[in-house]
């Protein structure tokens, strides 16, 4: 007989997760208010892109969006990496 592990339910992980997720999306809040706060514009820098990317994946229902948001901010494989890196 196989022992496979029962997936939580979903009201359990919440349970378990609510406050972790709650203090990361309020340490994200102040990020953000840090960068409203700060002189000099970042609209145009990309780096800000990805990241308003990144929250629109988080919004999407459909299940991979860890996976999605980690492809987004990774670079191309490169098969000459190790040169690149002067490795």
């Amino acid at each position: 007989m196989e022992n496979t592990p029962t997936p939580m339910t979903a009201d359990a992980v919440l349970d378990r997760e609510f406050l972790e997720m709650r203090a990361k999306i309020l340490e994200l809040a102040a990020s953000f208010d840090r960068l409203d706060r700060g002189e000099g514009g970042i609209n145009d820098d990309r780096r800000m892109e990805l990241i308003r990317e990144a929250l629109k994946l988080l919004e999407d229902p459909n299940a991979g969006r860890a996976e999605k948001i980690q492809l987004l901010f990774s670079r191309e494989y490169s098969g000459s990496w190790r040169n690149e890196f002067g490795i």
